[in-house]
């Protein structure tokens, strides 16, 4: 009896993406808690409720916030919430939308269309983040 060698695919995109499917997902866990902490940490506690906090987590921009605190603006608009928020959105739109790819190539063998697939995910992969990051910068 023989036994036979396995190739080794090595660093291909296939396992780069999925690698980055495993990281993107606890950073992005990593993300929001650390946003939700510091946010109490900064008063969040008396000056805004739950759901308030809820999307201080997820998307820290004070212009998103509606608040009756008049220095709202004032510890939370910064560079440090904007890192944090921009973050946020390439982990979490970058991460969405490889698994909608995912999805489609399990439904649609053909390369062609999953080459079609795969640029149109792409292209709508750029104009998220670019609008993303005018709307982050420009708040």
């Amino acid at each position: 009896m023989t036994t036979r060698r396995v190739p080794h695919p090595g660093w291909n995109l296939e396992y780069l993406m999925w690698l980055f499917m495993r990281i993107s997902g606890l950073a992005f866990f990593a993300l929001a808690i650390t946003g939700m902490f510091i946010a109490l940490a900064q008063g969040a506690r008396s000056q805004m409720g739950l759901g308030a906090l809820m999307r201080w987590t997820f998307f820290p921009n004070p212009s998103h916030v509606q608040a009756d605190v008049p220095d709202v603006d004032i510890g939370w608009r910064n560079g440090f919430w904007q890192a944090i928020e921009i973050s946020i959105l390439f982990f979490g739109g970058t991460h969405g939308l490889n698994g909608l790819r995912y999805v489609l190539e399990d439904y649609f063998t053909n390369p062609v269309v999953q080459l079609l697939f795969r640029s149109l995910i792409f292209i709508l992969w750029v104009f998220l983040l670019v609008v993303a990051v005018f709307v982050v910068m420009g708040s």
